[in-house]
């Protein structure tokens, strides 16, 4: 290799191959990198894309990144039917081989914790939106208030009833993830997503993430399935099983 090294995850030693051909970021295959007994997935990324100037440039475009993050998370889906991986943070690059050893060698005791902590376990995410108003009746207009007093009394009733709207959703989003978060080793509460960036309908009163150990993953996805239909207006999303990104701890910074 002699381009720079692009990391995306530390794992054991593999049970079994890659899949034949697997590519990463910038079309580079992704190949295993052994040191001190556990794994580096790296693929060589040329210097004019992946330097610190350039790299910088690069996030700031949306294009560039959403297709590098597609290939990043394509590698690690790969990694995750094979082993546990240790997800690294997307576009950690470094210098050549010798960086990414020293990465590991700095960070060794914190990735064999973290490894054993992770085994033969999984994240899934829950979020709930509470959808808008179904169009015909948001496009149906408001009964003509008599008097100031009818306009009153009409707008309070339309407060009243969002407010309860919204009561019942976080009664049920808590309530959720209490059931979840007691069936699973762990949870996280993640910040509700931005509608205008996640192009999500509805308003998220939910974001989680869950860590599963594998042979309770059909189990939770029931009981996910079984409070799907629990609130009329609510929406319950689940995804997964993904590498388990939401508690992997921080990763280490870039050294392009």
């Amino acid at each position: 290799m002699s381009g720079l090294r692009y990391v995306y995850a530390v794992c054991r030693p593999l049970g079994a191959p890659l899949q034949a051909q697997l590519t990463g970021v910038a079309g580079a295959p992704a190949k295993p990198l052994h040191h001190h007994g556990l794994v580096a997935v790296v693929s060589e990324v040329p210097e004019r894309d992946f330097a610190e100037e350039p790299l910088r440039a690069h996030l700031e475009d949306l294009d560039w990144l959403a297709a590098t993050a597609r290939a990043h998370q394509g590698v690690i889906d790969a990694l995750t039917v094979v082993t546990t991986p240790l997800p690294l943070r997307l576009a950690t690059v470094f210098r050549d081989d010798s960086g990414v050893r020293s990465m590991i060698e700095a960070r060794e005791d914190h990735f064999r914790e973290t490894l054993d902590r992770l085994e033969g376990r999984v994240e899934w995410g829950v979020k709930i939106y509470a959808e808008p108003e179904q169009p015909e009746r948001a496009a149906r207009p408001a009964p003509k208030a008599a008097s100031g007093r009818d306009y009153l009394r009409q707008r309070r009733q339309q407060t009243r009833a969002s407010e309860d709207m919204w009561q019942k959703a976080e009664a049920f989003a808590t309530r959720l993830h209490e059931e979840l978060a007691d069936f699973a080793e762990d949870s996280r509460l993640h910040a509700p997503q931005n509608p205008a960036l996640s192009g999500a309908a509805g308003r998220n009163v939910l974001n989680a993430a869950y860590l599963v150990p594998r042979r309770g993953s059909e189990e939770f996805v029931e009981l996910v399935d079984r409070a799907k239909d629990d609130v009329p207006g609510l929406r319950v999303e689940l995804t997964g099983p993904w590498a388990a990104y939401s508690f992997a701890g921080e990763a280490p910074e870039e050294e392009a």
